[in-house]
């Protein structure tokens, strides 16, 4: 199991994870540490529980929107799914049709 040192707002933090992901880990600390700083040059420096909890709430909110995104693109590529499905249909059945209008007037056309 990997160890990390993770700073954040001027501390360093532990952090157990498992092998392989230290780099990840540390991405994501940095990617935590530039979001508090950001806070704290917005409303100041507060205790480290409170700045904590403020951004986890504003990357919580950032998933949300996220996964919205998400499932919206899901709706439309079913959509897109369904409509090709659907003017495949439409394409056979205007083939069969076209079909039967040549039958009938090759039988027409006979004396």
């Amino acid at each position: 199991m990997g160890q990390v040192a993770v700073d954040i707002n001027g501390r360093k933090y532990q952090i157990a994870c498992d092998d392989g992901q230290e780099a990840h880990l540390k991405r994501l600390g940095a990617c935590i540490d530039k979001r508090i700083g950001e806070l704290v040059a917005s409303v100041g420096q507060i205790d480290d529980a409170r700045l904590l909890v403020m951004v986890s709430l504003l990357v919580a909110d950032e998933l949300s929107d996220a996964y919205g995104e998400l499932e919206r693109l899901r709706k439309v590529e079913t959509a897109t799914a369904a409509r090709v499905q659907l003017e495949n249909a439409l394409g056979e059945r205007l083939d069969e049709l076209t079909q039967r209008i040549e039958d009938v007037a090759v039988r027409f056309e006979r004396p």
